[in-house]
């Protein structure tokens, strides 16, 4: 059989064809389009030989700056909007259910559970204090007991528990009671950037783009029978709302952090989940 000498057309071609023997329908439908893709791309920007490793390179950086208390690869997805769009086709919007936004790169299982009413700061954090309180609903209004509040935040300096000393801090576990209700502590949420000392943070400079985080308050809020809801509260007021480097703020989501007679901050908001697509079948 003849050798085949393969052009820019049919090269692609032979890859999809190899690729049609995958067993998995999935993963066949995802590597065709990605290949598609990728070499449409490569095709319209014609890279040169150095600029095709300099990509390498790019990628190859990326992976090294990742370990279990920051994820680059996360990062890049979220500054490039990828994070949101796969939110939008994921969750969307339904009804009045609480929109959702971006994890982040700074989740970290295993936050301690507290009580309501307890400060997820410890002694000594920098910020101004802040309570919020709320409740957990359904779209019918109907309080959702025992929900499981993951809540994490930059403490005031701008910066994670997991991007300094000291262990755990700025991050807490709650579950609701039987009102649904919930309340506790924090420091009021501050903008900060997001980490510009790796390869995004080049990406960033060289777009001539800022790597800055309106100030937000993170949650990730489980109930059995309801889709799991991640989401933000966002500072009304930021300067940094409608540049997000991550695409992530929502209208719906901002909020009036607000100085009560004490001279704390406070801030309510009534989340609403949507039950699953399972349980509605």
């Amino acid at each position: 059989m003849p050798i085949r000498n393969f052009n820019e057309k049919s090269l692609t071609a032979e890859v999809l064809k190899r690729i049609s023997r995958a067993p998995d329908k999935r993963l066949k439908q995802v590597m065709g389009s990605f290949v598609r893709h990728l070499h449409a791309f490569v095709r319209e920007v014609r890279p040169t030989q150095d600029e095709w490793f300099r990509g390498i390179q790019f990628l190859t950086e990326t992976g090294k700056w990742c370990d279990d208390k920051r994820q680059e690869f996360i990062l890049l997805s979220d500054t490039i909007g990828v994070s949101m769009l796969v939110d939008f086709i994921n969750y969307g919007k339904t009804g009045k259910a609480t929109e959702s936004t971006v994890l982040g790169p700074f989740f970290v299982e295993g936050a301690p559970e507290m009580n309501m009413g307890s400060s997820i700061a410890a002694p000594g954090t920098p910020g101004e204090s802040c309570i919020v309180s709320g409740t957990v609903n359904d779209l019918k209004g109907v309080p959702i007991a025992g929900a499981m509040m993951d809540v994490w935040e930059a403490q005031g300096d701008g910066f994670y528990d997991v991007q300094k000393p000291g262990g755990m801090n700025a991050r807490a576990r709650f579950r609701t009671g039987a009102d649904g209700a919930f309340r506790f502590r924090c420091v009021k949420p501050v903008s900060y950037p997001v980490p510009n000392d790796g390869p995004v943070g080049k990406m960033l400079e060289a777009t001539g783009r800022h790597p800055m985080r309106p100030g937000h308050l993170h949650f990730k809020i489980a109930a059995p029978g309801f889709d799991t809801l991640v989401t933000h509260l966002f500072v009304k007021g930021d300067k940094y709302l409608d540049s997000d480097a991550v695409f992530g703020v929502k209208r719906s989501l901002i909020v009036d952090f607000r100085k009560n007679r004490a001279g704390e901050y406070e801030a309510d908001y009534d989340f609403v989940l949507k039950r699953s697509k399972k349980e509605m079948r």
